[in-house]
């Protein structure tokens, strides 16, 4: 089963990229409503120079490597099928598929961006953008500990940490209104 290490080595430096490119995807979403609000040249510019880099960001490394990621997560389950017993797997295959989720959201904000579509604000975006750090925290305390047992504790030091990071948007913000170029 030596090969069952090196699938492993695999799908996690494809989450590594695929978390990668969502951090990323949304502060250029961010950015990109922000750029729609200048004015003109500097909202032509902008926009289409971030509309480029969202797209390549998106189609290059993000959506790559969250085929990647799951092609590998679906070769490990079929080796170990043992896993899917394991109430922490269970759990932990809950927050995938809320990640797919947040994925899928990002895919249609970005293909409103693309289209020149303003649907949301950057504040929301800016909450938005913590979304996958809330996942990423829940998967890997589950995949580290492989306990269902103290999911509660985790699921309380997640609500502590979402508490935690919208005083930080908050404080940010107030941040920039005295400073705008911070």
């Amino acid at each position: 089963m030596e090969y069952y290490l090196y699938i492993k080595s695999l799908h996690l430096i494809f989450i590594v990229t695929w978390f990668a490119g969502l951090f990323y995807i949304p502060r250029l979403f961010i950015y990109q409503i922000e750029a729609a609000e200048k004015e003109e040249p500097e909202r032509s510019i902008l926009g289409k120079q971030l509309a480029l880099m969202a797209k390549r960001l998106w189609y290059i490394i993000t959506w790559p490597s969250m085929v990647l990621t799951s092609i590998f997560a679906f070769t490990m389950l079929y080796l170990n099928p043992a896993l899917f017993q394991a109430p922490w797997m269970q759990i932990k295959l809950g927050f995938v598929v809320l990640l797919f989720a947040y994925h899928f959201k990002n895919h249609q904000i970005f293909k409103q961006l693309q289209r020149g579509e303003g649907n949301y604000s950057s504040k929301f975006m800016r909450i938005w953008n913590e979304g996958a750090t809330l996942i990423l925290f829940a998967v890997i305390f589950l995949a580290i500990t492989k306990s269902a047992v103290n999911w509660i504790y985790g699921l309380v030091g997640l609500l502590t940490l979402a508490v935690l990071l919208m005083l930080g948007i908050r404080l940010y913000r107030r941040i920039r209104e005295k400073n705008p170029d911070a």
